[in-house]
């Protein structure tokens, strides 16, 4: 098979075309190109037969397929940009708030004070879980990982509220986007004091919204918790960095699992679940891990020398699918870093880090592959600065990126090319065979 690729003359209504030839019959076909991509389905005219199902195309991964139309986040890897609704994520990280970002995400422009104040009411509002979830929770082992419990949780909401389902009801999915963003914060809090052995807190409206997480995290006896201003400013940050990112493994599986019209819940559910994975949510706590077993500043040069080797060793943090350079996510988290340790202090760790990323950036291997850091590299620094448990990093993660699998979410339902997802595959078994009885139990009765 041979391409050309013609293009229409400038000003004119036609559209750019794709020339396909098929080298085993000699026919061509022209499939239209727009926005850069052709149609998976235009593909399946180019057949040998009337019996040919037609031609697929074969992309594990989705290494190069786009799945839909999406106006919400923009990434350009090779040049280091994220973008939120054409808004750069410096810049968002710098001055606006989350949940002004959660309002963006779903809205596509930033909210009014009016429409900003009646969200965060909203929100606010609907900070409590049912008490039935605190005995859900407490039916978890005080070793279980917070995030099998947060995405049990979340899942059990839907149990909560049946009328959920209806969500081509623009009231119920208003109040089920509102309930999410509200109450997984609570949820990842419970889980965190679960695990920890501590008494759960409940949530402390007059507080804002990242320090009411805060307050249900570290709240012990005091009538009123006053969160570390520095902590709180870090939390606000990750959680607009952490808000969303494009087409990820997460954000795919909330909007697979939502084209069967599943309430969000389960949607989201399913989110935090892909986010589980240590190549994707769980990449911070690996870093951290990574910088544990590396152990001193000392040992740095010999671990970089076994990552280039092969011999095993992987360099946590760095590189990343999209990003063929500096992730943008990872310059604000290095800053942010140095602001939290200058309240908790510098630690061996930092130092390995700083070492690790200062040979990376300079050592050819790394520069010809474009292993940069991303913002995976620093952020199990911080949250291990703020005390926060190995395990329960992803779970910082998650409760900022509901905001994005709820856009995303919406975005699909709404989207009237979208079916239920349901890919193809290429068959690679045997063809069609005989069954014959071999186990004992199979065989016939004997007689009498």
């Amino acid at each position: 098979m041979t391409t050309t690729a013609t293009t229409s003359a400038p000003h004119t209504t036609t559209t750019e075309a794709l020339e396909v030839t098929d080298g085993r019959n000699g026919k061509t076909y022209s499939l239209p190109i727009v926005d850069g991509t052709i149609r998976a389905l235009d593909l399946k005219q180019i057949k040998v037969s009337e019996n040919d199902f037609g031609m697929m195309a074969y992309d594990p991964a989705f290494m190069n397929t786009a799945s839909c139309r999406s106006a919400i986040t923009y990434i350009d890897g090779d040049a280091g940009i994220l973008r939120y609704r054409g808004y750069p994520i410096e810049q968002l990280a710098e001055k606006a708030s989350f949940l002004e970002v959660a309002w963006l995400l779903r809205h596509g422009e930033l909210p009014t004070q009016s429409e900003y104040d009646q969200w965060v009411k909203d929100i606010t509002y609907h900070t409590y879980v049912h008490e039935n979830i605190k005995h859900f929770l407490e039916g978890f082992r005080y070793d279980a990982h917070p995030m099998s419990m947060l995405g049990s949780s979340i899942a059990a909401l839907s149990s909560f509220y049946p009328e959920a389902k209806h969500i081509f009801d623009p009231a119920q999915r208003e109040i089920s986007i509102v309930r999410l963003l509200a109450k997984v914060p609570t949820l990842a809090a419970l889980c965190y004091r679960h695990v920890k052995g501590l008494p759960f807190v409940y949530p402390d409206n007059d507080l804002p919204y990242a320090e009411n997480f805060l307050s249900m995290i570290a709240r012990m006896s005091e009538p009123k918790y006053a969160a570390n201003r520095v902590f709180a400013k870090a939390i606000e940050v990750l959680f607009i960095l952490h808000a969303d990112h494009e087409q990820n493994c997460s954000t795919n599986a909330v909007r697979a699992v939502g084209s069967s019209h599943v309430d969000p819940f389960s949607a989201v559910a399913a989110g935090v679940m892909a986010l589980y994975g240590p190549l994707h949510g769980g990449a911070n706590e690996q870093v951290l891990r990574m910088i544990e077993s590396i152990g001193s500043v000392k040992n740095v040069a010999a671990f970089i020398d076994e990552v280039k080797s092969g011999k095993g060793q992987r360099l946590m943090g760095f590189g990343h699918r999209v990003y063929k350079s500096y992730d943008p996510r990872a310059r604000i988290v290095k800053q942010l870093a140095y602001e939290v340790f200058g309240v908790t202090g510098m630690d061996r760790d930092l130092e390995i880090a700083l070492e690790l990323e200062r040979i990376a950036l300079s050592d050819p291997y790394f520069i010809e592959r474009k292993l940069y850091p991303n913002v995976d590299f620093y952020t199990g620094l911080i949250y291990r600065a703020m005390k926060f448990p190995t395990s329960y990093f992803t779970v910082l993660f998650a409760i900022p990126r509901v905001a994005g699998w709820l856009a995303q979410w919406e975005e699909m339902l709404l989207d009237k090319e979208q079916k239920i997802a349901r890919p193809r595959q290429i068959y690679t078994g045997y063809d069609e065979r005989q069954f014959a009885a071999t186990l004992e139990h199979r065989r016939p009765a004997k007689g009498p």
